[in-house]
């Protein structure tokens, strides 16, 4: 078993983050993983079994201000495992991505970097969730235990899911983001299929 655990947040408005934090942050969120995962496929196949747990985090989904390069290097990293699910699936080997939503880590705490020098026209909106303005370390609803063992539950089942959504907090906004996006699918339907050969001839 293969549980990508390994990263940090980074905060930042998006013109504001430095070219050199961007890379560092994909090397070790998205780059490790993809390093992990191809050092321990080799014997995965050969055994034909396997799992591989992908640590997202509700944030690939919900994009919050001034987390726009996190949640993309999240994004990335769900992305590839819904390939790779497709691609491991008929060889035995289960792929999951789990998305947390705030746990009680030090993830809000030193595992936290951000940009050196905010812009002050970003101040209500990326500004908000900087490190000086932020009230959530310490405070998070979710248990670490209880996640560890979840993430365990999973990856002993016998049919696990390709995703899971870990926390009440990240349930809810996925349920909500889900929502609005149904919403925003159907209210532009005529748009989006008005675009094929033929369409007006409908």
């Amino acid at each position: 078993m293969l549980v990508n655990n390994a990263g940090y947040g980074y905060r930042a408005a998006v013109e504001e983050a430095d070219d050199a934090d961007i890379r560092q942050l994909f090397d070790t969120n998205f780059f490790g993983a993809v390093s992990m995962i191809k050092a321990v496929l080799p014997g995965m196949r050969a055994n034909r079994a396997g799992s591989i747990l992908n640590i997202s985090s509700i944030g690939a989904r919900i994009s919050p201000a001034g987390s726009g390069y996190y949640s993309a290097s999240k994004a990335a990293l769900e992305g590839l495992s819904g390939s790779l699910h497709k691609e491991l699936k008929p060889l035995g080997i289960n792929v999951t991505v789990v998305e947390p939503g705030a746990f009680r880590t030090d993830f809000a705490g030193r595992s936290l970097a951000q940009s050196a020098t905010p812009i002050g026209d970003y101040a209500e909106t990326a500004g908000k969730r900087r490190k000086e303005n932020d009230t959530m370390h310490g405070t998070q609803p979710g248990n670490p235990a209880k996640a560890a063992e979840a993430i365990l539950a999973v990856a002993e089942s016998p049919n696990p899911p390709a995703l899971m959504v870990l926390g009440n907090d990240a349930f809810d906004l996925f349920a909500a983001v889900a929502q609005a996006e149904r919403t925003q699918l159907d209210q532009w339907r005529d748009v989006s299929i008005s675009t094929g050969i033929g369409a007006d001839q409908r």
